[in-house]
């Protein structure tokens, strides 16, 4: 009987969930949602609108505030952040935690942008009353129109950039031999140490 001395490679790791996927996940749909959202505003919503008499362009957008805050919206737009934060601290310590805090820093400023341009711009229209009496409908118009096309397509990029850098983590996080910000090798990882 022969012994055979080949030396054999060490078996892999068990490949299971790793921590911070589904937040990961999360952050990824939940931002992409809320970013095509303002995207479309910004490409098709509001152009359309602009078409439109001054009266029709108050009483739609009034109506667009006022039925967007709803549960299905809402859990994309405070969903963002929230998953996004929760990834960003689950993946701290590896190369891809580095593009989730980043892109929560880019939808960090979507957010501040619609709290406090949008919604108060939006606010002001709908005090501005009901349109077939407002006694100047153009000025309303131009007191809204202008600085919320604006900034919204700001806010779009903003949150394209943060769903970009989400993407990145993506590939990052699945990299077969990931290494951890602190240059220690990763659990499961085929990297030397």
């Amino acid at each position: 009987m022969t012994t055979d001395n080949t030396p054999r490679p060490a078996p892999a790791a068990p490949r299971g969930p790793r921590p911070g996927g589904p937040a990961l996940g999360a952050a990824v749909l939940t931002t992409g949602l809320t970013a095509g959202a303002f995207f479309v505003f910004a490409c098709a919503v509001m152009p359309g609108l602009g078409r439109g008499s001054d009266r029709a362009y108050i009483e739609v957008m009034q109506h667009i505030n006022e039925v967007i805050q709803n549960p299905v919206f809402l859990a994309a737009f405070l969903g963002a952040p929230l998953s996004t934060a929760y990834a960003a601290w689950r993946l701290r310590r590896v190369p891809a935690g580095r593009w989730v805090l980043a892109a929560f820093v880019a939808y960090g400023a979507a957010f501040t942008l619609t709290a406090g341009v949008h919604v108060p711009l939006n606010d002001a229209l709908a005090a501005a009353g009901d349109p077939a009496v407002i006694a100047d409908p153009a000025a309303v118009r131009a007191d809204f129109e202008g600085p919320w096309v604006a900034w919204n397509a700001v806010r779009a990029v903003l949150c394209t950039l943060a769903f970009g850098l989400l993407c990145r983590a993506l590939v990052a996080y699945g990299a077969p031999a990931a290494q951890p910000v602190d240059g220690v090798a990763a659990a499961g990882s085929n990297a030397r140490r």
